[in-house]
């Protein structure tokens, strides 16, 4: 459950808020492989890496190696507190190397989603939508 911060307004009314971690640059989200470690270790996952050597890429497998059971950190929720506490605590250490983080805070009350072009992204208010 994403923990709320409270604050004061200038007026004096006491207001909730809750953090979502966006990324700030051009070509998306990711966590480096020491914020995945840290965030798996928080939450009591087990992680099994596998290094793909041929395209630079690290696999990670939840509990056993075998398809289908792929840890991937773009399906975490961003509110979630434990990644909101590994971003704050690793800092830019916590970056892919195409992400720059940013804890972003706004009131509880407000429905909202991630929006981005080209992997740049903003917090939108939720609205109705078709295509």
């Amino acid at each position: 459950m994403p923990r709320s911060v409270k604050r004061l307004t200038s007026s004096g009314i006491l207001l909730s808020y809750m953090k979502i971690v966006i990324n700030k640059c051009y070509g998306g989200f990711g966590l480096s492989q020491e914020a995945v470690l840290l965030y798996a270790k928080k939450k009591g996952f087990n992680l099994i890496l596998e290094h793909d050597k041929t395209i630079l890429l690290t696999h990670y497998y939840l509990n056993e190696k075998k398809d289908g059971n792929y840890f991937y950190e773009r399906d975490i929720q961003r509110n979630d507190p434990i990644l909101i506490e590994v971003v704050e605590e690793l800092g830019k250490k916590a970056y892919s190397y195409c992400a720059e983080l940013k804890i972003v805070e706004i009131p509880d009350d407000v429905e909202w989603i991630i929006e981005e072009y080209d992997g740049k992204e903003w917090i939108a208010e939720d609205h109705r939508r078709w295509s």
